[in-house]
């Protein structure tokens, strides 16, 4: 039997099909919550930033991995429910409602982008995401009354209830939360009609038009949708960089995004959470190894820039579905040892959407 690199699609969104599965994932939670009686406080703190990143490369999956809609400001997005959820709290406003609020206001902008990008795709879809995320940057930094300017804007310590959620271990869990939260409701969604509905647009607009699916507004849906879960994440990476500039959220930062949703997986849940924590703890790999390498090499000006671009174009070239589809394959790999061909795991032949059309 050959593997059917569809099934990267048809499994994205679902995480567990069998007892086996639902055992792991259990014990991987139970796992994550006994982690910070064991890990430093500084350890806690890098966790904490894994979980905001997979919060943030889940929104942009849902556009991209699941429409096929191309984003580069997507920073744009984090930076508006960050400054939104600061400004909140900032008047009194509870935490939850704060959260809830920053994503409702990042789903907005988010429409108000979608709207009229539903009209262009590709590359002049990427441009317009582009230019709205300089124009958000230009906001923070000119508009001093609200977001501090480049001044920067302080971000109230988070209280629940009485309690402060400030400390390295109950920020810690609240991070974790609102992933399993946010993985959940994804979850479902894409179970539902809306979500095979996007992923119909994505695989052929033409066939979406023909059932009778509403292309256009399941383009901007997505748009609100992302948008507003990237927003959430940003309200979490308020907390977590305690004192917001506008140079936290450059296009770097939408192209980190991009790499983990391409790098994991594209149209896979699993893979958006893979690659986050691979791009999010590289950095810190590449700072443990700089020691060892030659002085000529370590201190070269974008050595973290060329080490991305690499596994960039590893990714592309020998494993095109991600770190999703590797975990696919090495499953069904287990699954069927030892009784397997040599020729099960080739990568079968894909035809370009635009093909079908000629």
């Amino acid at each position: 039997m050959r593997f059917d690199y569809h099934t990267q699609y048809r499994e994205g969104f679902a995480l567990w099909r069998s007892p086996f599965d639902r055992n792991l994932y259990a014990l991987l939670l139970l796992g994550l919550c006994a982690l910070p009686w064991v890990i430093t406080p500084f350890m806690l703190g890098e966790m904490a930033y894994v979980f905001i990143l997979c919060v943030a490369s889940l929104g942009l999956m849902t556009l991209t991995g699941l429409t096929g809609q191309v984003s580069l400001g997507h920073a744009a997005f984090i930076a508006i429910g960050a400054y939104g959820h600061a400004w909140f709290m900032s008047k009194g406003v509870p935490l939850p409602l704060s959260m809830v609020l920053a994503a409702l206001l990042s789903a907005s902008a988010g429409l108000l982008v979608g709207i009229p990008a539903i009209r262009v795709s590709g590359l002049y879809l990427a441009m317009v995401t582009l230019a709205f995320a300089i124009i958000v940057e230009q906001i923070i930094g000119h508009w001093s009354s609200v977001t501090g300017g480049f001044t920067g804007l302080s971000v109230n310590e988070p209280v629940l209830m009485g309690m402060s959620l400030g400390g390295s271990k109950a920020f810690y869990y609240l991070c974790l939360t609102i992933l399993v939260l946010v993985l959940l409701a994804l979850l479902n969604i894409l179970r539902s009609g809306m979500g095979r509905a996007l992923i119909g647009v994505r695989e052929s607009e033409a066939a979406s038009y023909a059932l009778g699916i509403p292309v256009e507004r399941m383009k901007a849906g997505a748009f609100a949708l992302s948008a507003g879960i990237t927003g959430l994440a940003g309200s979490m990476l308020a907390h977590h960089l305690k004192y917001l500039t506008p140079d936290g959220f450059t296009l770097l930062l939408s192209l980190e995004l991009v790499l983990m949703v391409v790098i994991g997986g594209l149209g896979s849940l699993r893979g958006a959470v893979l690659g986050a924590v691979l791009i999010s703890l590289l950095p810190t790999a590449i700072s443990r190894i700089k020691p060892f390498l030659p002085d000529t090499v370590a201190k070269q000006f974008g050595l973290e820039t060329f080490i991305f671009g690499f596994v960039l174009a590893f990714f592309v070239l020998y494993e095109p579905m991600g770190l999703n589809g590797r975990w696919l394959k090495i499953r069904s790999l287990l699954e069927s040892f030892p009784i397997y061909r040599k020729d099960t795991f080739k990568r079968n032949k894909r035809y370009m959407k635009s093909e079908r059309y000629r």
